[in-house]
């Protein structure tokens, strides 16, 4: 009985431990954004990118686990993207950089590193 015990407290903390890193919050306000229609668009989840709120390959280095949302929208059309990755509605924004733990939440700084 122990050894179960003991097997599934290590697969616990296995997925504990896998679980993809958090995003950083590169802005607290949406992007205003022209999108064409027909072309593909990778939005950065992570928030790392220098090119917000477009991906520019940060994840593979600074948040291993987090991969972009890649999107084709069916029409051109002026969209407001999240700059604070954590809405729910990816990659639209959608009000949330609004709640308090956006706001209250320290803004990432870019290094050269």
């Amino acid at each position: 009985m122990i050894a179960i015990i003991s097997y599934l407290l290590r697969e616990v903390q296995v997925q504990l431990s896998t679980l993809p890193p958090e995003p950083v919050i590169p802005s607290k306000k949406p992007f205003k954004v022209e999108l064409v229609g027909g072309k593909r668009y990778s939005w950065c989840t992570c928030g790392h990118s220098k090119k917000q709120p477009f991906c520019d390959g940060s994840h593979k280095t600074k948040a291993q686990g987090l991969f972009p949302l890649r999107f084709v929208p069916e029409k051109d059309a002026t969209v407001w993207l999240c700059g604070c990755k954590h809405t729910n509605n990816p990659p639209y924004c959608d009000g949330t950089h609004k709640q308090d733990f956006i706001v209250s939440a320290p803004l990432h700084e870019h290094t050269d590193s």
